[in-house]
C-alpha cells in the first residue's frame, strides 16, 4: 500500500468525514429542517386557507347543480362564480376539489358525456363517507355500462355495494349489478345479486319488486 493510500486510510478511521465535511453536513440539517418547516406550512395553513376558500366559492355551483337546464353553468361557473371544473382543478388537495369531482361525474354522465365522467369520477378520492363514496363507484358501474364495458360496470357495481353495506346504496347496485349479469347471460351471477337483496336488504325499496327479478333470473338458470 502506497503512503498516499496509508494517509487515507489514517483520515478515514480518524473520522475525518465528520470533520473535513462538518459545514456541507450541518447545511443539510438545517435544509431539512427548513422543509420540514414548509410541509407543516402547506398542509396547516396553506391547504386549509385553499380548502376554506373553495368551499366559499363552490356554493353557487351547488346552486346551479339542483337545476337541469342550469348543468352548463355548474360545469363552467357564471358571474365571477367558478364552476365545478375550475374548482377542481385550481383547488385540487382540498374536499372541495374532491367533492367538485363527484359532482362533474355525475353531470356528464347525465348529459351522456360517459368518458368524462369516468375521468371525474376516477378523479374522486375516498372520504370516508358511507354515501358518498359508493355512489361514485356506482355512477363509474353506470358511466361503463352506457358504454357497454359490461367487465369494469360489474367490477365497479360490486365495490359499489360493498363499499358501505346500507339499504340505500348497496341494494341499489346490487339490482344494477344484476341486470348487467342478465345483460351478459349470466343468470346465476344475476339471481345471486337479486337474492342478496331480498336476504340482507328486506326492508329496502328495491326489495320490495325483487322476488319478479329473481324468478326471471332463476329461470334461464341452467
Amino acid at each position: 500500500m502506497s503512503t498516499t493510500e496509508k494517509e487515507i486510510n489514517q483520515q478515514v478511521r480518524k473520522g475525518s468525514f465528520l470533520q473535513e465535511n462538518s459545514k456541507s453536513l450541518l447545511f443539510i440539517a438545517g435544509a431539512i429542517i427548513v422543509l420540514i418547516g414548509i410541509y407543516i406550512w402547506y398542509q396547516n395553513v396553506y391547504l386549509k386557507n385553499r380548502a376554506e376558500e373553495a368551499s366559499a366559492k363552490m356554493y353557487k355551483a351547488e346552486q346551479f347543480l339542483g337545476v337541469d337546464s342550469l348543468a352548463n353553468k355548474a360545469i363552467n361557473g357564471e358571474g365571477g362564480y367558478p364552476g365545478f371544473e375550475k374548482i377542481a382543478d385550481e383547488y385540487a388537495n382540498t374536499k372541495s376539489a374532491n367533492l367538485a369531482n363527484l359532482y362533474l361525474g355525475g353531470i356528464y354522465l347525465r348529459k351522456g358525456e360517459y368518458k368524462k365522467a369516468i375521468e371525474s369520477l376516477g378523479k374522486y378520492s375516498d372520504t370516508g363517507s358511507p354515501v358518498a363514496d359508493p355512489l361514485a363507484l356506482g355512477l363509474l358501474g353506470d358511466a361503463y355500462s352506457e358504454l357497454k364495458d359490461y367487465k369494469q360496470a360489474i367490477t365497479y357495481y360490486k365495490k359499489a355495494a360493498d363499499k358501505a353495506s346500507n339499504k340505500f346504496t348497496s341494494p341499489l347496485f346490487l339490482k344494477k349489478l344484476g341486470l348487467v349479469y342478465e345483460v351478459q347471460k349470466d343468470y346465476k351471477g344475476a339471481a345471486d345479486a337479486y337474492n342478496k337483496i331480498k336476504t340482507q336488504y328486506p326492508q329496502s325499496q328495491e326489495a320490495q319488486m325483487i322476488d319478479e327479478y329473481i324468478a326471471r333470473a332463476e329461470a334461464q338458470v341452467k
